[in-house]
């Protein structure tokens, strides 16, 4: 095996690194923001997990069971992954994402919100979702801290320890 096709494997490796740990940490920690923020309203984690697949089922979704709620589990999940492997695409191309997690972190946080707030779930639902300004507050952090941050700080570790520009 080449020098160069090692490198290349290296740098795959610490890719598909970035995108699966920092997508898990990504959907562990909005999941687990959105159960504890439904919880504080009333809301059991069953009802979170079916909401998120009522995207795809609508009402029905709330009476599918534990087979909605995994369907929202998967998709949430994806979506995670999807924005993990996005800032890690990105990343690549702009070698600062992987450089300043913090700020950037923070960048993608907000950017991922609006595009989930603004562009998915109004045409999901057909209505708009950045109301009341609590709720927007609240959202926003949530995906600064839980989404944003620890995606870019996987990829930043992952990245920079296998020397990618």
């Amino acid at each position: 095996m080449s020098a160069e096709s090692q490198v290349l494997q290296l740098s795959n490796a610490g890719v598909y690194r970035a995108i699966l740990i920092g997508g898990l940490a990504a959907g562990v920690l909005d999941i687990t923001a959105a159960f504890l923020n439904s919880g504080l309203r009333g809301r059991s984690p069953m009802w979170v997990l079916q909401s998120i697949s009522s995207g795809l089922l609508g009402g029905a979704s709330f009476n599918g069971g534990l087979i909605t709620a995994a369907l929202g589990v998967a998709l949430h999940f994806f979506i995670a992954f999807v924005a993990c492997a996005v800032y890690v695409a990105l990343s690549l191309k702009f070698s600062v994402l992987a450089q300043r997690v913090i700020v950037c972190g923070v960048v993608y946080g907000i950017a991922v919100y609006l595009f989930m707030y603004g562009v998915v779930l109004p045409l999901t639902f057909n209505r708009s979702f950045f109301q009341p300004l609590s709720a927007v507050v609240i959202s926003l952090l949530i995906h600064i801290s839980c989404v944003g941050l620890p995606i870019a700080v996987v990829t930043g570790w992952y990245l920079k320890s296998n020397d990618q520009p």
